[in-house]
């Protein structure tokens, strides 16, 4: 349990709360030898049933994700994702600089296509609705920091939209993302899920909010993108 609980931010009888780091999957499957799914497992009632995740992250993303304790937990927060009533905040790091306007929303369809490689997604007008709000952070010349308020959850659905805009996220070899931006070596996809606000399974809302990792930090710093802009 210790490994898992490293990464716990919130903990009742509802919900347990994580900040995933960067490279950890959230489900287990072909090639992966360590998800949070089994970390769970640590968490486990004496029955043996775990706690079930009712949302996912790509594994490059970092940031907060929710697991109910029980089933009628799993059930009301599922019916909150699906109905839209979950809002999510992400922070990204774009390559190119500020987006034209700085603030504003894309509303591009999408679909899932392998013809690019395994699990791309594309924008297509008779795929999946999607819709992203944006605002500007901070920017210079050669980046920007975001701030991302996805109105959809389809699969990469940040990514490829910023893609389409010609804003793809720095570190995101999948959609055209430069592994080093004004001269600052990116390692990893510099996309990060910051705040969750969701209604809880008791009454009310509950807000959790997890900082980006280091090396998130360490490389708006080094791109000068520290400073928000009005």
């Amino acid at each position: 349990m210790t490994e898992a609980r490293e990464f716990l931010i919130h903990e009742d009888a509802h919900v347990l709360v994580f900040n995933k780091p960067a490279g950890l999957a959230v489900q287990g499957g072909s090639g992966v030898t360590r998800s949070l799914e089994d970390m769970l497992a640590a968490f486990a009632k004496s029955n043996g049933k775990r706690p079930r995740l009712v949302h996912r992250l790509d594994r490059e993303t970092s940031g907060v994700i929710v697991a109910a304790r029980t089933k009628p937990a799993a059930a009301f927060l599922s019916e909150a994702f699906a109905g839209r009533d979950a809002k999510k905040t992400y922070l990204a790091i774009v390559c190119g600089g500020a987006p034209e306007p700085r603030a504003g929303e894309i509303n591009l369809a999408v679909r899932k296509t392998n013809q690019r490689g395994p699990d791309i997604m594309v924008i297509d007008a008779a795929g999946q609705s999607a819709l992203t709000r944006y605002r500007t952070l901070a920017a210079t010349p050669a980046a920007a920091l975001l701030e991302l308020a996805p109105e959809t959850g389809r699969m990469h659905q940040l990514r490829a939209h910023l893609a389409a805009i010609g804003r793809p996220i720095a570190g995101d070899g999948k959609y055209g993302g430069l592994f080093s931006v004004g001269g600052v070596a990116v390692s990893s996809l510099a996309l990060h899920a910051a705040v969750l606000d969701i209604p809880h399974p008791a009454g009310g809302r509950a807000r959790f909010e997890a900082p980006p990792p280091p090396a998130v930090q360490e490389t708006c710093r080094s791109l000068g993108l520290e400073a928000p802009v009005g």
